[in-house]
């Protein structure tokens, strides 16, 4: 199994900005492709942006001009910071890491180890 633990989720206004962290275990951080998924109720989750351990980033189209995903790897925790936040930003974010080897770094079902979500609210 492979600890993740998601925070930075909160409410804010239409415009505002807010980052998310994921922490997980020393050896997922490392080696192991993480991602951000988002979901809303009655939808499957959606790839909003990952990195895998080669430092290869992926983002969704809608997201890659206002979120970036970094990592840091002393602290073993991936970020996305989201900027100019719109209302169907809206979700519960979560945080997902497996070995990936090539593809697409954005598919759900290619990921097996999630954490438990984060809220994130932007209202207009």
């Amino acid at each position: 199994q492979v600890r993740l633990v998601e925070s930075g989720g909160g409410s804010v206004q239409a415009g505002g900005s807010l980052r998310l962290s994921c922490e997980a275990d020393e050896h997922a951080a490392k080696t192991l492709c993480m991602a951000w998924f988002r979901q809303v109720p009655g939808q499957e989750r959606v790839g909003v942006a990952a990195m895998d351990s080669d430092g290869r980033l992926s983002y969704a189209d809608s997201m890659k001009d206002r979120f970036t995903v970094s990592r840091d790897a002393a602290k073993n925790t991936l970020y996305l910071q989201m900027t100019s936040l719109k209302p169907e930003d809206t979700g519960l974010y979560y945080c997902a890491v497996d070995r990936l080897t090539g593809g697409s770094l954005l598919l759900e079902s290619r990921f097996r180890y999630w954490g438990q979500g984060t809220q994130v609210t932007v209202s207009s």
